[in-house]
């Protein structure tokens, strides 16, 4: 079965960085895009950043664009989310998604919380 494992998340002060990753199983990975998405308390969950099939194209959220960065291992199965310079307004559960046949699939999440 699909599985999306996310992990990395932590506290951490305005200003620092964090990485997070996605490790996948139960699908092909190396021949889908993949996404990050995040919800913060009292909103609705939104993409931050997506990351094509072979890595060579992706696409952010105005508000992360230069501070964040998507990356891919197909050889590890495993999506990566490079987030340096964050801010309070970062806060929130960070997922990942696939979408394989029109279905969608998510992790579990992982919690960022900048705060000083």
């Amino acid at each position: 079965q699909v599985q999306l494992v996310e992990s990395g998340g932590g506290l951490v002060q305005p200003g620092g960085s964090l990485r997070l990753s996605c490790a996948a199983s139960g699908f092909t990975f190396r021949t889908y895009g993949l996404s990050w998405y995040r919800q913060a308390p009292g909103k609705e969950r939104e993409m931050v950043a997506a990351i094509s099939a072979s890595g060579y194209s992706s696409n952010y959220k105005d508000s992360v664009k230069g501070r964040f960065t998507i990356s891919r291992d197909n050889a590890k199965n495993t999506v990566y989310l490079q987030m340096n310079s964050l801010k309070p307004e970062d806060t929130a559960v960070y997922y990942c998604h696939v979408v394989l046949s029109g279905q969608g699939y998510w992790g579990q999440g992982t919690q960022v919380t900048i705060s000083s």
